[in-house]
Formats: structure tokens, C-alpha cells, sequence
């Protein structure tokens, strides 16, 4: 009989653990579309971390100001280039994305042109993260503002 209790106790559990898988979470989501809008806009930012499957390449994007047109124009500049590109918002899966897309088609700005997951906000600053559809790999973005 008390075998029967163990048994019936341990399915309950992982029908539970089951049914709160971490995929239909959507705590994950740490703003709305419209609270990142209003926070990237306002004002200009630099990248403070920039991490590539491990591998910290900030420096890729050392001296460039960052500005979040409300028209949905993305611009960084060094005082010498501009790179050019695109922004948005959305949910999609239960997160809150940051799509960044630059016209550049290779180097620095090409490798953060993706849809980010926003991990973390404040007025100041922004955390990113990516996970690769191909290989898995994980990436982070922070901005800060300037």
C-alpha cells in the first residue's frame, strides 16, 4: 500500500513539473514593447558589454553613440562613421524583443543585428540576450545610457 502512495505522490509531481515547463513561461518577459520604446528613445547609448558565445568583443564598439529614432531609424557614430539601420518591438514567445538591424552586411554591426530578448531594463540601461537558431550559442548586449 505504501508503494501505491509513493508512486501515486511521485506521478503527481511530474505531471506538475510537467505542466510548469519553463517554454510556456512568461515571467520572462521583464517589459512591454511600449515601456522599450519609450526607454530607448529617449536619449542616446553605448554598448557596455557585447559577448559573443562567451567571448567579450565590446571594444567592436568603443567611441560609437547609439540613437533610437521614434520613426523606428537606427543610427551609430564614432564622429567619423555612421552605420545606419533599423529598430522595433514586439512580443514573440513570451518575451519582449529588441530587433536590431543595420545596414552593414559584415563586421561589428552585422553581428548584433538580431532579435534580442530584453533581460533586463531600467531608464539607464538595457540588458539583451540571443540565442542562436543554428548552433545554440548565446550572445549578450547591454546598452547604457550615454
Amino acid at each position: 500500500m505504501k508503494k501505491l502512495k509513493l508512486i501515486s505522490i511521485l506521478s503527481l509531481l511530474l505531471f506538475v513539473s510537467i505542466g510548469c515547463s519553463d517554454e510556456d513561461d512568461t515571467s520572462n518577459q521583464v517589459s512591454n514593447p511600449t515601456e522599450i520604446t519609450s526607454t530607448v528613445t529617449d536619449g542616446v547609448w553605448i554598448v557596455t558589454l557585447y559577448k559573443e558565445d562567451a567571448v567579450v568583443q565590446t571594444d567592436n564598439y568603443a567611441g560609437y553613440s547609439f540613437t533610437f529614432g521614434s520613426d523606428g531609424a537606427l543610427s551609430a557614430t564614432n564622429g567619423v562613421t555612421t552605420q545606419t539601420g533599423d529598430w522595433s518591438t514586439y512580443i514573440d514567445s513570451g518575451y519582449t524583443k529588441l530587433d536590431i538591424m543595420f545596414t552593414a552586411i559584415d563586421g561589428p554591426f552585422e553581428e548584433i543585428s538580431e532579435d534580442w530578448n530584453v533581460i533586463s531594463r531600467t531608464t539607464t540601461k538595457i540588458e539583451l540576450k540571443h540565442v542562436s537558431g543554428g548552433d545554440g550559442s548565446v550572445d549578450y548586449l547591454t546598452f547604457e545610457k550615454d
